[in-house]
């Protein structure tokens, strides 16, 4: 049984395919499409289904859409308020929907176009593949071909947790800016069955909030949030109170969020661009540290509400790993797990994994087939390929005796190198498949790294550490392979990794092990022979407003149109001194 995921209607669009409970693909559009997470989450842009994320799926899998059992699709127009129930309804939209105001500041003039679009998604997916994909597309007979399912976009959020997550029973937290109408949900995983406790619904959400600052801080909403959070630990709780005022926990697993209004409490908004000033920093670490406060409390309800051990964690404020470390380090549960692609992209997995596993189950299967221990799930290239594309671009490349040792020496003389090998990444994070990488032992590294990729100076660049060896020079260092919680960099190392330090005397790790990606641990594994530093800087393979790369062509056109030193793509190595030898 082939069950396809879908991800389309806010943004970081994305597929995902899974065969009897096994996840073969999984790949965000924006990879394919050059748009940075594919679209912006506005109304009209609904229609626009990841047509290449399917198609690399079923490329992936070896089959075309006519062999997919099962649809799934993250989102169930039938919960949205505004959603028609009436046979043959027809929609009505203002002819000025921009300019239209409404009553409710939940709803939009744009929903009964949204709406429409959703529901015509399949007919869409039949009908709408681009010309070049159109040949893994054909063929479906339309009356007896796979069964589409609308899944609700909190439970694919919920099922890409608890499905994927290495335990058994587990609690569930998902929160985000707003589903159909909910914002956060808790529930328990226990003994197969998935069971929902509590949902906080719209006006009320934390993530929405994030966003609103994110925007009045100049920074582009559902986009840039992490950059607020990296701000943060230059600031002072200077208006903690302010957003206390705002953020209310209502003592039974639920809060609370009034209109922020913040012009009205902080003047007018920074312009984008603009000089930070140091109320900025205030409000963003104001900000963060009333978001950690109000999950410490909802944590604390579903802890005791499940009497579980274990917490699984998605949604896109699970992105925030300064968040899900106070929760680590803070709340009541000995291990928290969060899903890497805990953003939208992670709803097309979940809601594949959640339509598979009724399915299964409906036929007395309740068996986990799959777990989460690594994001290596999108296109890979061989040496062939690879090759081939090197020789018809005419540029000047060797083939490599030995990658890791030689890379490695590279690195040990303070090259910034782009690493481009093995499967792509699924989620926001370069995991070693898509990276920049670089010695952490120079403290110049941090600024030559901002200024490369044209990022701003505030911005920290994490580590990645041979597993075995994160304790040893992070403060209760354990494993963290996809790069979401933050750990205090040992004082007594902090100067011989000075790049990955943040002002906070934090590092946002990514632990390694062997069988998640061989050549990436024997990387680091030379690096360490060489300088003694189990570490490197791992930093997103793109420069500012573009995805991460994807193919070799991306790889290639980023190397050269940025000051990278050297790209080792595949066994081979380009430098911008170098020739072919």
């Amino acid at each position: 049984m082939y069950t396809l995921g879908i991800n389309a209607v806010y943004h970081d669009s994305a597929a995902a395919l899974l065969r009897d409970g096994v996840v073969l693909a999984a790949a965000e559009d924006e990879r394919f499409t050059h748009v940075k997470h594919a679209k912006r989450p506005v109304p009209f842009s609904t229609w626009q289904l990841p047509f290449d994320a399917i198609d690399y799926c079923l490329k992936a899998a070896g089959i075309t859409l006519a062999d997919v059992d099962h649809v799934a699709y993250s989102y169930d127009p039938t919960l949205f308020g505004g959603m028609p129930s009436r046979p043959g309804a027809t929609i009505e939209l203002p002819f000025d929907p921009a300019n239209t105001r409404l009553s409710d500041p939940s709803a939009s003039p744009w929903d009964p176009l949204f709406l429409s679009y959703i529901a015509n998604a399949k007919g869409q997916l039949l009908d709408g593949a681009p010309h070049h994909l159109k040949k893994r597309f054909q063929g479906v007979d339309r009356d007896k071909g796979f069964t589409w399912h609308f899944v609700e976009h909190h439970l694919a959020h919920e099922a890409s947790a608890f499905l994927a997550a290495p335990f058994d029973d587990t609690a569930v937290l998902t929160m985000d800016g707003r589903g159909e109408g909910v914002t956060t949900s808790m529930g328990q995983f226990v003994g197969g069955e998935y069971t929902r406790l509590k949902q906080v619904e719209l006006p009320h959400s934390l993530g929405l909030l994030y966003e609103a600052v994110t925007d009045w801080l100049g920074f582009l909403h559902s986009s840039d949030e992490y950059k607020v959070m990296a701000l943060a630990s230059y600031g002072k709780p200077a208006y903690v109170d302010v957003f206390r005022e705002i953020v209310r926990y209502r003592n039974d697993g639920s809060y609370t969020v009034d209109a922020p209004r913040l012009v009205e409490r902080f003047g007018p908004a920074r312009e984008r661009g603009g000089p930070l000033e140091q109320r900025h920093f205030d409000i963003a670490h104001s900000l963060q540290r009333v978001l950690e406060e109000t999950v410490l409390q909802l944590a604390g309800w579903l802890h005791r509400q499940t009497g579980l051990s274990k917490l699984s964690m998605a949604g896109g404020v699970a992105l925030n790993c300064v968040m899900n470390s106070k929760l680590r380090d803070a709340g009541p549960f000995d291990d928290v797990w969060v899903q890497p692609a805990a953003g939208d992209a992670g709803t097309a997995l979940g809601a594949a994994l959640w339509i598979d596993y009724r399915e299964r189950a409906a036929h007395g299967d309740r068996t986990r087939r799959w777990k989460m221990d690594h994001a290596y799930l999108g296109p890979e290239y061989s040496a062939a390929e690879i090759e081939r594309f090197l020789s018809w671009s005419k540029v000047p490349y060797r083939r490599l005796d030995n990658i890791a040792a030689e890379t490695a020496d590279l690195l040990a003389n303070d090259k910034v190198i782009g690493w481009y090998q093995g499967r792509t990444e699924f989620g926001p994070r370069a995991l070693g498949a898509r990276s920049i990488l670089a010695s952490p032992t120079d403290p110049r590294m941090q600024a030559k790294l901002n200024e490369i990729k044209d990022r701003e100076d505030f911005r920290p660049v994490a580590p990645v550490v041979m597993e075995e060896h994160a304790h040893e020079w992070f403060v209760n260092g354990k494993v963290a392979p996809f790069m979401l919680f933050v750990f205090d960099v040992r004082a007594e190392k902090a100067e011989r990794i000075p790049a990955v330090r943040h002002v906070d005397g934090t590092a946002r790790v990514q632990t390694v092990n062997r069988a998640q990606h061989a050549l990436y641990y024997d990387l680091l594994d030379a690096f360490r022979q060489r300088k003694g530093v189990p570490i490197l800087v791992n930093t997103s393979f793109n420069t500012r407003g573009e995805p991460m790369v994807n193919s070799p062509r991306d790889a290639v056109e980023s190397f050269w149109t940025s000051p990278l030193d050297a790209l080792v793509i595949g066994p081979f190595l380009i430098e911008k001194t170098g020739g072919r030898v």
